[in-house]
């Protein structure tokens, strides 16, 4: 983007946020949208890293077929544990938390956010639910899974339910409060010149994802409520014992939870948008039609959720119609490829670090989506539920891909965030390393769950042990590429070269201000007069004819 400023100066000089100095005090009690996303980077990372360390102790179970390394309790609180920290704690809060906080103001030419005093508060409300829930493991585990299916999670189950339920409870008003924040912040606080139409994609991204947070995330928080209720005070709601319906649960669980699959992925496309088009040097093909999509996965998302159901005792004319929108919902995600490929078609590559994670998220996004619409077609569904097929399938989405974009983002945007640079080799090497690691560990899981190895089961036939061998070796280098990143970003940030404002040459009001940003963002507020991405056009060479 062309940015003109106009000679309105900030009161305030500006001063580095990440200068330590001001001390822990004022990084507490900091109303600095970057800092607050900093403080989240820390938080989700360990959480990122606690649940990592639960589901190595599932793969190392997994690798002999009997249940020699824990006891069938403890595999159920292992699994139950991971998926807990995985989903609430990192994959749904990850990229809008922490590059969303730190991004959306600098992208729209904004100081900060609309309301500094809610963001810090959201980050606080995110430590109690966090901290909720790490008390679980302290009080002895929860075993009912992160889906906690009723009747088993509101009566029956001896473990520490209610707390975990405070705790997801809590990571969901932290999302809530983001997201008004995120909402406001896009309508109201835009520069001059930057039209809805103008906006990068990335905010277009978080700003669909806004409105399923605000839509679905209190259906979430009054069911956990009521399983709460049923727990304590043995009023019926979902045990049928009690007078209750069960599907009741799975209704309103699913109408929150195959939305938050969108929480986790839109803001990842968000992301590959602007690396595809910042490694292609090329405008994004189909601006538009990449825009709308977001709001159209937005609305198409919350009408799928059956399909989560097809053997549960719905009805057959239900499940038939789940069955349909769920192809639907498919159309606007290929959209997306489609036109990140096109982009892609004749674009001037550079194979960075940044570029092969967003690579990495194409493929295995795709991979996750075809499997998808496996699932979503009732007949195979039937045969695959609750086997490892559905495991791979969910992770190939919201871990694989996921994962892939946060880490194409904290590679591509650390420069800015830091204002330093990482070593490339070493960015190059960990995103090779995950990418073959994932496809080594989820890739057998597939034929598994075709073969009709169930989810969730610590003992099994000695059939299936060759593929948990593959998916644990998987497992073990997935584990070093995600550790790798760790120590040379760490490095890179006491003893990596200086980065220039604009190390990538990429375009967007963020690149136009210094790195790291000053407190105020911008020391003139900017102008926007160029559309989004306004690379410029290669021109076509001129043929002469010779004489």
């Amino acid at each position: 983007m062309t940015v003109s400023s106009p000679p309105v100066k900030l009161e305030k000089p500006p001063q580095n946020y990440l200068n330590w100095a001001f001390g822990i005090k004022s990084w507490l009690l900091t109303t600095d949208h970057k800092r607050i996303a900093i403080l989240y980077l820390i938080t989700v990372t360990l959480f990122f890293a606690l649940g990592g360390l639960a589901a190595s102790l599932v793969r190392f179970e997994l690798i002999t077929p009997q249940g020699d390394l824990m006891s069938a309790d403890n595999y159920n609180k292992s699994f139950t544990l991971h998926g807990m920290l995985m989903v609430f704690f990192f994959l749904i809060p990850g990229i809008p938390a922490v590059m969303g906080n730190f991004l959306i103001p600098l992208m729209i030419g904004a100081k900060d956010l609309a309301f500094p005093r809610l963001n810090l508060a959201s980050w606080y409300v995110f430590m109690v639910g966090g901290l909720f829930t790490m008390t679980v493991i302290v009080v002895g585990g929860v075993d009912t899974g992160w889906t906690f299916y009723t009747p088993y999670s509101s009566t029956y189950s001896n473990g520490a339910v209610i707390l975990a339920a405070l705790g997801i409870f809590a990571a969901g008003f932290a999302s809530i409060f983001t997201a008004i924040n995120f909402v406001v912040t896009i309508h109201k606080m835009r520069a001059p010149g930057l039209t809805w139409f103008r906006l990068p994609l990335f905010v277009w991204a978080h700003y669909a994802t806004s409105i399923i947070i605000l839509l679905g995330t209190p259906v979430l928080a009054i069911t956990i409520l009521m399983v709460g209720i049923e727990r304590m005070f043995k009023i019926g709601i979902f045990d049928p014992a009690l007078g209750g319906d069960p599907l009741l649960f799975q209704h309103l669980f699913w109408f929150y939870s195959h939305p938050a699959v969108y929480i986790m992925v839109l803001p990842s496309m968000g992301v590959i948008s602007e690396l595809i088009t910042a490694f292609t040097r090329r405008r994004i093909f189909g601006y538009k039609a990449i825009a709308l999509s977001s709001l159209a996965i937005a609305l198409l998302g919350f009408l799928v959720w059956g399909h989560h159901m097809f053997v549960s005792g719905q009805s057959v004319y239900a499940g038939l119609v789940f069955s349909a929108i769920t192809f639907m919902v498919a159309i606007p995600s290929a959209i997306k490829v489609f036109n990140w490929t096109a982009t892609l078609f004749k674009g001037t590559i550079s194979f960075t670090t940044p570029m092969l994670y967003a690579l990495g998220f194409i493929g295995l996004f795709t991979i996750g989506g075809l499997t998808g619409l496996f699932l979503g077609a009732a007949a195979v569904d039937v045969h695959v539920t609750d086997t490892y097929f559905v495991v791979a399938h969910f992770h190939y989405v919201m871990v694989g891909a996921t994962i892939m974009a946060y880490m194409g983002a904290i590679h591509f945007w650390w420069p800015k965030i830091t204002g330093k640079l990482y070593n490339e080799g070493w960015g190059i090497s960990s995103a090779i390393i995950i990418f073959v690691g994932f496809n080594l560990t989820f890739m057998p899981q597939f034929i598994m769950g075709y073969l009709g190895m169930p989810r969730r089961y610590y003992a099994y036939p000695d059939e299936f042990q060759i593929y948990h061998i593959a998916s644990s070796a998987g497992a073990a280098i997935l584990a070093f590429g995600y550790v790798l990143p760790l120590f040379y970003l760490l490095y890179s940030l006491f003893f990596g070269p200086k980065a220039g404002d604009n190390p990538w040459n990429a375009k967007g009001l963020e690149w136009t201000t210094a790195s790291p940003p000053p407190h105020e963002n911008f020391e003139e507020t900017p102008i926007v007069t160029e559309e989004a991405y306004a690379y410029p056009v290669p021109q076509k060479a001129e043929v002469t004819s010779g004489a």
